[in-house]
């Protein structure tokens, strides 16, 4: 699907100034209260960590919290057709620590052996770059998500990538392929990062009336369900050709533990307005009608609606999402501590 930007979005330096944290002069695995609550601080307005120092760390965002996004089970034993599985490896002692990666680890933190594949776009978009194209360094974003299991389990409120061996190489170039001429400079193994509150700030008002008073259900298993579709050129959704696994093919599941969550998020911290979908896993829309007080003059769904057509669906958040994943406003980073040989 190609989709090409009519309106002028703004990003300016200052849109920046409150997207990411660089914390330096504490141990993470050992924070006393005070440090704690000064970077959680951080958070909302390079290390050395063993796999429960790591949760020890992401816990403390969430206490209550004893699971990571996508639950304890092992990737590996559940969910066969996940589209997760080739990506995952659970740590044994610590299963709310996943390993990823790619080539063979031996001996890693109760690991005998773990063949680890990095998730490439050739596998899941619908169309792939040219093989001449790869081999001088041109790749594409393999799939925008949030680390979020998006069934049985709340989203967590806070995730942590942690960089023990990273690739060195030449720079790569990720192309969007979907008619803007968009690309981004990438190091080799880079996870890109977006604002949520910027995604929501730049867009024109009818549609931050429309993201207020919308929810988003995702299908039951929904990385079973989206495991035979393809992804768009951009990473940022599947491409509607009704290939999704079929609900009676799914394993077990109840209409109970399907989550249905809003689209923005309230920081607690500052109150601002986080937009937050994975859109490879919507399968509805609600919408909430206007209030009767509230401007309905270029309104979109001012009287409520319930979207159910995934290509309806998948277009408006699309449209809704596209100008934030835009190279000026994507953030391409990896944590680096040492460099493979």
């Amino acid at each position: 699907m190609s989709y090409a930007i009519k309106r002028k979005h703004e990003y300016h330096p200052s849109k920046f100034a409150d997207f990411g944290r660089e914390v330096r002069g504490v141990d993470p695995g050992n924070l006393d209260p005070k440090e704690f609550a000064e970077v959680q601080e951080a958070l909302y307005k390079d290390v050395s960590l063993t796999p429960e120092q790591q949760y020890a760390l992401t816990k403390a965002f969430n206490p209550q919290s004893e699971s990571y996004g996508h639950g304890n089970k092992k990737i590996e034993d559940t969910n066969t057709e996940s589209i997760l599985l080739p990506d995952l490896k659970t740590i044994p002692r610590v299963p709310q620590v996943q390993l990823i990666g790619n080539g063979t680890v031996y001996n890693h933190e109760g690991i005998a052996e773990a063949k680890l594949k990095h998730p490439s776009h050739t596998t899941f978009h619908k169309t792939r770059v040219s093989p001449a194209d790869e081999a001088q360094g041109v790749t594409r974003f393999y799939c925008w998500h949030i680390d979020a299991a998006l069934y049985d389990l709340s989203p967590p409120k806070v995730t942590t990538l942690y960089g023990l061996i990273v690739p060195e190489g030449p720079t790569q170039v990720c192309r969007y392929d979907d008619g803007t001429g968009d690309e981004l400079p990438v190091p080799l193994g880079t996870t890109a990062f977006v604002s949520g509150k910027m995604m929501f700030d730049i867009l024109p008002a009818e549609l931050k009336s429309l993201t207020v008073r919308s929810r988003v259900r995702y299908a039951p298993h929904p990385y079973v369900w989206m495991a035979r579709a393809r992804v768009m050129e951009t990473g940022l959704g599947i491409e509607s050709e009704g290939l999704e696994v079929s609900l009676a093919e799914l394993p077990h599941w109840k209409e109970a533990r399907c989550t249905t969550l809003p689209v923005t998020w309230k920081n607690p911290v500052t109150g601002h307005l986080h937009f937050q979908v994975h859109p490879c896993g919507v399968a509805e829309l609600f919408v909430h009608p206007l209030p009767d007080s509230a401007e309905r003059e270029g309104a979109l769904y001012p009287d409520g609606a319930h979207l159910t057509d995934l290509k309806e669906v998948r277009d408006l958040l699309y449209k809704m999402q596209r100008p934030a994943i835009a190279p000026r406003a994507s953030q391409p980073s990896i944590p680096v501590l040492d460099p493979m040989d």
